[in-house]
């Protein structure tokens, strides 16, 4: 049986308007990971990350990397309870600046049910999916898959 763990975490630096939450996202989605990500009112991103304890130790290792365009990133992260109930990652109130997409949306990724890690590739296509599944409107036509 494969040995799970929750962390709290808080990362710092320039993690805004980077496309910082999209990436947690995307590391959700390719490590197999629930939890949740959400900006914090001082320029802070705040996540929870819960999985295979191996998978959620490479997935916090790529977040700390940071994307492209973060810089000065620092994440601090807590143990925490496992939730067994939990088998979503939702990214609350996003938006992107490289899109100009302002308004707010809430994407949510479901936990696979064979609790497999896919590729990075698989990974970015499921992104894709739940922003064509979640956007609606001009928004939606503001897609680029180059992205």
């Amino acid at each position: 049986m494969q040995q799970k763990k929750a962390i709290l975490a808080t990362v710092t630096g320039n993690d805004q308007h980077v496309g910082f939450r999209a990436m947690i996202m995307k590391q959700a989605i390719e490590y197999n990971l629930a939890g949740s990500a959400k900006n914090g009112a001082d320029g802070t991103v705040h996540f929870t990350l819960q999985g295979d304890s191996d998978r959620l130790d490479s997935a916090l290792a790529a977040i700390r990397a940071g994307t492209k365009k973060s810089s000065n990133i620092e994440v601090s992260a807590t143990q925490a309870a496992v939730d067994s109930d939990l088998s979503t990652f939702t990214v609350i109130d996003w938006t992107s600046t490289s899109r100009n997409i302002t308004t707010p949306y809430t994407l949510i990724f479901s936990v696979r049910a064979d609790d497999k890690e896919i590729s990075r590739s698989e990974a970015k296509d499921v992104w894709h999916q739940i922003l064509r599944t979640t956007l609606h409107g001009e928004d939606l036509q503001k897609l680029d898959d180059d992205h």
